[in-house]
């Protein structure tokens, strides 16, 4: 089967970055899926994968790819929510070969039901990024469904995959203020489109433009990006008692800021569940069901921005080229080989 990978870590531009593949097709044990991919999409794990990680002793070449959509091909026999030919969308697993391959293997207790209003491209644009705001929002943050009246949230990174669904999650599931950061007219734009009720240019002094919007303190902060360069003015504006969120990799944080105001700090990952099998595993699948059902009935939109074509490694260098400048708005998509 046609799959695409990579044999050592390079920088994008080098021609071997990412080559195209033809490696043997998977069977199915355990509770497992084999999914026939329809499309994928490319998120910032991607390119930090490619850039660190070697293919481990045995493995030929490294798979990326951490969301796809597509068809249930075969089970394995302990399998009990999927049946061959149902339509499926889910992110996969950090510690198993990745999504950009015609045929992949997942456990179905990470998959869901793709909804049946989007087309598979436009459905692979949401599995990783909806699980993971998800997870800070009514998780880590435990912000109750409809609840947060009378609070704030500000999401450092609005116009990012996470960010922009991070953005719908918390306008439409809570009563949460929701205020967004983003640098430039167009992304301001998407942030106000997507439900944010304030937005603010994370490049000059978030504190002072949060004050002439009313907000002295923010009861909740989502760190999308750059949560390092941002934590003194982080620790400036968290309420007391506030809660402060994070999914990227700051190389340190003085966490001892948040002490005088006792607020609390809360990792984000998604792959957390699946790597260590956790028993609540199975929480991403009714997740992932019911964000199909909030996109089917018009609550939440899908965040694609751009469709690149195909699923091959031309097409996938020039994503994560993208994805790794910084400056993607939504995301990227790929679909079929």
């Amino acid at each position: 089967m046609r799959a695409v990978g990579y044999r050592e870590s390079l920088p994008v531009d080098h021609p071997d970055a990412l080559i195209d593949l033809e490696i043997d097709k998977p069977a199915p044990q355990g509770r497992d899926l084999l999914v026939q991919v329809k499309a994928v999409s490319v998120n910032p794990v991607d390119y930090k994968v490619r850039k660190r990680a070697h293919p481990q002793g045995g493995e030929p070449a490294k798979i990326l790819g951490y969301d796809a959509t597509g068809v249930v091909a075969a089970v394995g026999p302990a399998v009990s929510l999927f049946k061959v030919g149902d339509e499926v969308w889910y992110a996969g697993s950090i510690i198993r070969p990745g999504t950009n391959s015609e045929f992949h293997l997942v456990d179905e207790r990470i998959v869901g039901r793709k909804p049946k209003s989007l087309g598979f491209a436009e459905a692979a644009a949401l599995p990783l990024t909806s699980i993971t705001a998800w997870e800070v929002l009514f998780d880590r943050f435990a912000i109750p469904r409809n609840g947060g009246e009378g609070k704030s949230l500000l999401i450092i990174g609005g116009a990012g995959g996470v960010g922009s669904i991070a953005i719908q999650l918390a306008r439409k599931l809570t009563r949460l203020t929701v205020i967004a950061t983003a640098s430039r007219p167009q992304t301001q734009a998407w942030c106000r489109e997507l439900g944010a009720h304030h937005v603010i240019d994370h490049t000059k002094p978030m504190a002072e433009q949060l004050k002439a919007a009313g907000f002295r303190f923010v009861d909740y902060i989502f760190g999308v990006t750059e949560s390092g360069q941002h934590f003194d003015t982080i620790a400036e504006v968290i309420a007391p008692q506030g809660k402060f969120g994070l999914i990227d990799d700051p190389k340190s944080l003085d966490v001892a800021k948040l002490k005088g105001k006792s607020a609390s700090l809360h990792w984000e990952a998604m792959f957390t569940r699946s790597t260590f099998q956790t028993a609540d595993m199975d929480a991403q699948h009714r997740l992932l069901d019911e964000v199909a059902s909030l996109v089917e009935n018009g609550t939440i939109r899908t965040t694609v921005a751009e469709n690149f074509g195909k699923i091959n490694a031309a097409n996938l260098k020039r994503a994560h080229a993208q994805v790794e400048s910084g400056t993607t708005r939504g995301k990227i998509v790929l679909e079929g080989f």
